[in-house]
């Protein structure tokens, strides 16, 4: 069973699906991109705007979910090159899905710069801290890319296919869900971003999720 109700947050992502041609979009060159809601990422402490922005916008269709990042990036640290790797550790984006709503059992999906996957399912106490990961859970279909241009924005386009969820979208379905980032500075410091800011560096503060509502 997912969510279907909406509850009041500041934080709500009206997912669109795709129009319909008689084909389904094969990839992120075809996804009508200026159709559909960007939102920032801020600080996940103070909430104010990045050093470096930050955008997300999202879509769907019949087999999968679309999510796109828009990053200033002209300095990065990614070393690592297998796939679950902790990829945490250094420059990355990240993507929280909680299709219950309960806030103790969701996927998290990272990318790094060099288009190195990390996915797995989270237990957590519902208070910020993880119980389990289940790094064997791996999401079979799923596509990425990352692309850097020569003004140092490098786009991140996830598609996450229908069958990594418990059943296949429907408009009216309500998931929490947060977008992240993990910005490396050349000083060495670290900046955390998030769409739905948590108020501590901790990702996995579940409760400050926000919601993503899908809708045709």
């Amino acid at each position: 069973m997912k969510a279907k109700y909406l509850p009041s947050s500041d934080y709500i992502y009206r997912c669109k699906k795709i129009p319909e041609h008689g084909s389904v979009v094969a990839g992120p060159e075809s996804v009508p991109w200026q159709l559909f809601e960007t939102v920032p990422l801020v600080d996940t402490v103070t909430g104010l705007p990045p050093l470096e922005p930050t955008r997300v916008s999202a879509c769907w269709d019949r087999e999968f979910l679309h999510i796109r990042f828009v990053c200033q990036d002209p300095y990065m640290i990614s070393v690592y090159t297998d796939r679950d790797d902790p990829l945490y550790e250094q420059d990355v984006i990240e993507i929280f899905i909680d299709e219950l709503g309960m806030g103790t059992e969701y996927m998290e999906i990272e990318v790094s710069p060099n288009n190195v996957i990390f996915d797995a399912l989270i237990q957590n106490d519902g208070r910020g801290a993880i119980v389990q990961a289940d790094l064997a859970w791996n999401i079979e279909g799923m596509e990425t890319e990352v692309a850097v241009s020569a003004d140092s924005t490098r786009v991140y386009d996830i598609r996450i296919p229908m069958n990594a969820f418990r059943r296949p979208i429907e408009a009216g379905d309500c998931w929490r869900t947060n977008f992240y980032r993990i910005d490396e500075q050349p000083n060495g410091e670290r900046e955390y971003q998030a769409w739905s800011p948590t108020g501590a560096v901790n990702f996995h503060l579940s409760q400050a999720f926000g919601w993503m509502e899908f809708i045709m």
